[in-house]
């Protein structure tokens, strides 16, 4: 790697990047995501008209709704966002396999019978639901394989209603494959013709917890979010991964060299719309995540929520950029410049706020670039591509 850096001056939107990418997103740039939920996924349904070639880092420590039923079933990651993110940048296409990703996106019924849901359960094992039937061979016995695995795993009083079938095929090739994510997640993404790279940041069975101001601890992500339960009404002082209760460092949980390689191949690197604690700065929490950035001399941008985050209780656009440089700095330094972490901030024209401005370049020196982000009709959701045409002028 050549240690020489140059730089320019950015044209928003950029044209002749744009429509060299659209032209030929095989060859377009590795934008890198640290991100989880599914804030991104429109997004990234959009991004892949642009690259085939972007990259995304994926908490696996969600501990809500259907994962969380394989998670204590299994004692394993969570699989429902790594699985959202594979859908949203599938070739949906009839070049892609449609049939793949139909069964794939499928959930039973949340308020089906456990009778009606063991007998749909029984369908798809024995190859007759119309899902299934419509998967040709030898896709289908291959895919059958991995549900079978779960299927001779699964708990007697395993409750499938609201289940995604993606997740139990995940699941099973999870339990196939030694209890180990990465060699399903790259048969799934060859089934459905992903068209990017989709990766636990990861392997490991883990929680999310967090301390806040009030001393108040939270011992799991499904109580920070805001979701299922009241939001919180303490802001966050620290956040931090568990296992099984414990606390652990970031020594702990060393960062896989697959994931440093790919943030050292990384044209920009983005921090996300999503709740920030627990879906992007969760990422960040591993060792060798931020010397990784640091050492990666690209464009590293924040673009974050449009409307309230219930995990950012009482912050300011200036106090959540000091969260993620808080987290980064951990692995990376006390002393690391904010430059090798943070080099912009994103933010929508018509919420452009000048006192934000103004405390982001006082007190860590970066700019708050205004750009039309937004979409017409929903003020509180970015436009997908004007998200990309932004992100793509940048690299």
């Amino acid at each position: 790697m050549s240690d020489l850096q140059m730089t320019r001056n950015v044209e928003f939107p950029d044209t002749l990047r744009i429509a060299r990418a659209r032209s030929l997103p095989n060859l377009g740039p590795r934008l890198l995501f640290f991100s989880g939920g599914s804030a991104l996924n429109e997004i990234a349904r959009v991004l892949k008209l642009y690259t085939h070639n972007s990259i995304h880092l994926i908490t696996p420590f969600d501990s809500g709704g259907s994962s969380q039923v394989l998670r204590a079933a299994f004692g394993m990651p969570a699989v429902g966002d790594l699985r959202s993110r594979l859908m949203a940048l599938a070739d949906e296409s009839v070049l892609g396999q449609p049939d793949i990703f139909r069964l794939f996106s499928y959930r039973f019924a949340k308020a089906a019978s456990p009778a009606d849901l063991a007998a749909e359960f029984a369908t798809l094992m024995d190859g007759r639901h119309r899902l299934m039937k419509a998967i040709s061979q030898p896709m289908r016995s291959l895919i059958l394989s991995q549900l079978k695995v779960f299927a001779a795993n699964r708990p007697a009083d395993f409750d499938l209603a609201g289940a995604s079938v993606g997740n139990l095929i995940l699941a099973g090739g999870y339990l196939a494959n030694d209890r180990a994510l990465e060699p399903v997640l790259f048969l799934m993404s060859k089934m459905v013709a992903v068209q990017g790279t989709v990766r636990a940041i990861v392997d490991r069975n883990l929680d999310i917890g967090a301390v806040l101001q009030d001393g108040t601890a939270i011992p799991t992500q499904r109580l920070l979010t805001g979701k299922d339960v009241s939001p919180i009404a303490s802001a966050i002082r620290d956040v931090h991964l568990l296992d099984r209760g414990v606390r652990l460092s970031g020594e702990d949980v060393p960062l896989p060299k697959r994931n440093r390689k790919l943030i050292g191949q990384a044209d920009l690197i983005c921090y996300p719309p999503g709740s920030l604690f627990t879906s992007v700065i969760a990422n960040l929490l591993p060792q060798h995540v931020g010397r990784s950035v640091a050492r990666r001399k690209v464009p590293k941008l924040y673009l974050p929520s449009l409307g309230a985050d219930p995990e950012c209780h009482g912050m300011t656009l200036t106090d959540q950029v000091a969260a993620l440089i808080g987290a980064l700095r951990v692995d990376a330094g006390a002393d690391c410049p904010v430059e090798d972490l943070v080099t912009a901030v994103l933010c929508d024209s018509d919420v452009f706020d000048t006192q934000d401005a103004v405390r982001l370049k006082t007190r860590f020196g970066l700019p708050l670039v205004p750009l039309p982000l937004r979409k017409a009709d929903d003020p509180l959701r970015y436009d997908p591509e004007r998200v990309c045409d932004a992100l793509l002028s940048m690299t």
